[in-house]
C-alpha cells in the first residue's frame, strides 16, 4: 500500500509539471526522494520544476532535467596527480575544505582518531567559504523547524568562544532591517514572531531615531527598524584556515589539490576512495563538497538531492569609507519572511572595508564567478542610497560566489540511509558560516557513531583547541609593534602600502600549519594585496618573497594554483633581483 501511496504522489508531480512547466518531464522515485528526467528549453525551466517538486513529502529533489543544447562542463580538477596517497588507512576522510569540512576536522580531532581532509584545489576556502560577506547572521531567516534556523542559532551562540580559540577576529556588531514605507512596519511582527520560534535573543523593533543614534549616517528616510544584536561580521576564509590549522596541530592530515574521481561500496559500505592521489581506505566518509555534494553523494550510490548553484554577485568598498557603519544593515522585502534568501545590503567587514551586495542569481555552472555589469550597477543604485556619503567612486572590485542550494532549501546534515559509513553535510548554503561551529558538531557526534561500529574510539588526550594566529602589526600598539620588529625585523619591511602588511607576515603565512605556494594563498592568510590598488604595488615583491622562501623560479608561482602563472618567464635582471 505504502508503494501504491508514493506511486501516486509522483504521478500527481509528474502531471503537473507537464502542464506547468515541459510536457517531455517525467519522476520516478528513488532513495525515498523524487527523481525528474527530460529535456527541458532553459535552466529556468530545470529550477522551476525542482522547486514544485520539492516539499511534498519526499526527503529530497534529484534533478536529472537536461537543457536543450547546454552542456555543463565537468568539475576543474588538479593537475596534480602521484600516488601519494596510494593505500593509505584513515579513520575518517571528509571530503571538502570549506569552512564546513575544516570544522568538522577539529571536531573530529577532539577524539583520538586518524583524521584526513581532501581538497581539489591549491588552498582551502577557495569557493564559497571565501566568496560571501563574512556575516555570522542571527538566525531570524530561515524557516522555522528547519535545520538551518537550528544550526544558525545555535552556531551563532557558539562564535565568540570558537574565534577566540582559533585567534580570528570577531565582532558581534548588530544589524538593523529598516523599514522604508510606514506599511512596511507591518512586517515588523512577522520576523518579530520568527525570532521568537526560531529562538534568536535580542530581537527589537526601534523607532527611526533610535536606529539614527546607532547608525547616524544613515538616510534618514525610513520609519522603523528591527535591531539584532547577536548578528557578527567575521573573515570567512580566515575562519576556515584557523579550523583546519588547529585540526592539523591536533593531528589531522590536509592533502590539497586531491579530488575524489570514484568510490568503491560493497554490502552498503565503502570501502576505498580512488584520487588523483592514489586511493584511500577509509572507516567513513563525510560528504562536506559543497557545490558537488551531490555528485559525491552519488558515487557512493546514495545521491537523493541535487545542487542548484545559485551566484550571488559582491561590491567591495574602499576602507576609508568603512567608518561609515558598524552593523549589517539591510532593506527588507515584502516577502522576504517566505523567501529561501535573505536579500541584500550593505556592511562592515572586520578589515575594516565595507561591502554591498548581495544578490542571487539561479545559474547552471557550478564553478562560474563571472559577475554581470548590470547586476552590480543595480547593487549600487539599490543599496549606496541607504549610506548617502557612499558613493560609486569608493568601488574597488567586485566578485561572486556560489551557493549549493538544494531544492529543499535546508541543510542535510544526518547519516546516510544506504550507505552506512557515510555522513552528509551538504546544501550548506547561506546561513552555512554562521552555522559551521554547531553543524560540525553533529557531524562530529554522527561521525563518531559511525566509527564506533566498526572500532574502539576514546577521547583525545592532547587536544587542544586554541591557535596562535599571523601577528597583525596594524592592530598593535606602537610600543608592542616595535618590541616584535626587534625580535622579527622581517615584520617592519612593508611589502603592501594599502593594507600595511609586512614581509614577516607573508613568510608566517608561507611556513604555516598547512603549507601554500600561491600568491591567493597568501592572500587569504593576511590580506596582501586586497587594498585599494588590489595588488598593483605589491604583487612582484609578494612573488620574490615566495620564491625565496618556496625555492621557486618566480615564473612557477601560480595566482590560484593550476595553470593561473603569473609571469610568462624571468628575465636575467629579475634573476639577479636588479
Amino acid at each position: 500500500m505504502y508503494g501504491v501511496e508514493m506511486s501516486r504522489r509522483s504521478q500527481r508531480i509528474q502531471q503537473r509539471l507537464q502542464q506547468q512547466v515541459k510536457p517531455s518531464i517525467s519522476c520516478r522515485e528513488g532513495h525515498d526522494s523524487i527523481i525528474l528526467e527530460g529535456v527541458v528549453d532553459n535552466w529556468a525551466q530545470v529550477v522551476r520544476a525542482g522547486k514544485q517538486a520539492a516539499h511534498q513529502g519526499y526527503r529530497g529533489v534529484v534533478n536529472r532535467l537536461a537543457v536543450e543544447g547546454l552542456t555543463l562542463p565537468p568539475p576543474r580538477s588538479p593537475k596534480l596527480k602521484d600516488t601519494a596517497l596510494d593505500g593509505l588507512h584513515v579513520d575518517v576522510l571528509i571530503v571538502g575544505g570549506g569552512v564546513t569540512g575544516c570544522a568538522v576536522a577539529r571536531e573530529l580531532t577532539r577524539s583520538k582518531i586518524v583524521v584526513m581532509l581532501i581538497d581539489k584545489e591549491d588552498d582551502l576556502a577557495t569557493h564559497a567559504s571565501s566568496r560571501n560577506n563574512g556575516i555570522i547572521h542571527p538566525g531570524i531567516e530561515p524557516h522555522p523547524g528547519t535545520r538551518r534556523a537550528h544550526f544558525n542559532v545555535r552556531g551563532n551562540a557558539m562564535y565568540d568562544t570558537v574565534a577566540a580559540e582559533l585567534g580570528v577576529p570577531f565582532t558581534r556588531c548588530g544589524s538593523l532591517i529598516l523599514y522604508q514605507e510606514r506599511w512596511e512596519r507591518l512586517l515588523g511582527p512577522l520576523f518579530m514572531a520568527r525570532a521568537r520560534q526560531n529562538g534568536v535573543p535580542g530581537v527589537h523593533l526601534i523607532s527611526r531615531n533610535e536606529a539614527l543614534a546607532l547608525e547616524p549616517h544613515l538616510a534618514g528616510d525610513f520609519s522603523a527598524a528591527l535591531h539584532m544584536r547577536s548578528t557578527g561580521i567575521i573573515s570567512p576564509y580566515l575562519l576556515t584556515i584557523a579550523y583546519a590549522e588547529n585540526a592539523v596541530q591536533n593531528g589531522a592530515r590536509v592533502s590539497l589539490e586531491t579530488m575524489v574521481v570514484d568510490m568503491k561500496v560493497r554490502e552498503g559500505r565503502i570501502t576505498a576512495v580512488r584520487t588523483n592521489r592514489g586511493t584511500v581506505f577509509p572507516r567513513v566518509v563525510v560528504n562536506a563538497a559543497g557545490v558537488y555534494a551531490d555528485t559525491v553523494a552519488d558515487m557512493a550510490g546514495d545521491q537523493f538531492f541535487t545542487i542548484h548553484p545559485r551566484k550571488g554577485e559582491i561590491i567591495i568598498l574602499d576602507r576609508k569609507k568603512g567608518h561609515l557603519i558598524s552593523h549589517v544593515i539591510a532593506k527588507p522585502r515584502l516577502l522576504q519572511v517566505k523567501s529561501d534568501t535573505k536579500g541584500g545590503g550593505v556592511n562592515r567587514t572586520v578589515d575594516g572595508n565595507i561591502l554591498v551586495g548581495p544578490n542571487a542569481v539561479e545559474q547552471p555552472f557550478r564553478e562560474d564567478y563571472s559577475t554581470d555589469r548590470d547586476h552590480i550597477e543595480l547593487m549600487l543604485r539599490r543599496y549606496l542610497p541607504l549610506v548617502p556619503e557612499l558613493s560609486p567612486a569608493d568601488l574597488i572590485t567586485y566578485f561572486a560566489g556560489t551557493r549549493p542550494a538544494t531544492y529543499e532549501e535546508d541543510f542535510i546534515v544526518e547519516r546516510s540511509q544506504y550507505v552506512r559509513n557515510l555522513v552528509h553535510a551538504a546544501g550548506i548554503q547561506s546561513p552555512g558560516l554562521a552555522s559551521a561551529p554547531a553543524i560540525a558538531e553533529e557531524v562530529a557526534r554522527l561521525t563518531v557513531n559511525a566509527l564506533g561500529e566498526v572500532t574502539q574510539v576514546g577521547g583525545n588526550p592532547t587536544f587542544d583547541g586554541h591557535r596562535q594566529g599571523i601577528p597583525e602589526p596594524e592592530h598593535m600598539t606602537w610600543e608592542e609593534r616595535d618590541a616584535l620588529i626587534q625580535q622579527r625585523p622581517d615584520y617592519g619591511v612593508i611589502v603592501c602600502r594599502c593594507e600595511g602588511i609586512s614581509k614577516g607576515q607573508v613568510v608566517d603565512a608561507l611556513t604555516s600549519p598547512i603549507s601554500v605556494t600561491s600568491l591567493d594563498a597568501v592572500k587569504r592568510r593576511v590580506r596582501v594585496g586586497m587594498g585599494r590598488c588590489q595588488g598593483g604595488f605589491c604583487t612582484p615583491q609578494v612573488l620574490r618573497i615566495i620564491g625565496e622562501q618556496n625555492g621557486e623560479q618566480l615564473a612557477a608561482i601560480t595566482k590560484k594554483g593550476g595553470d593561473s602563472f603569473i609571469l610568462a618567464a624571468e628575465t636575467n635582471s629579475v634573476r639577479r633581483g636588479s
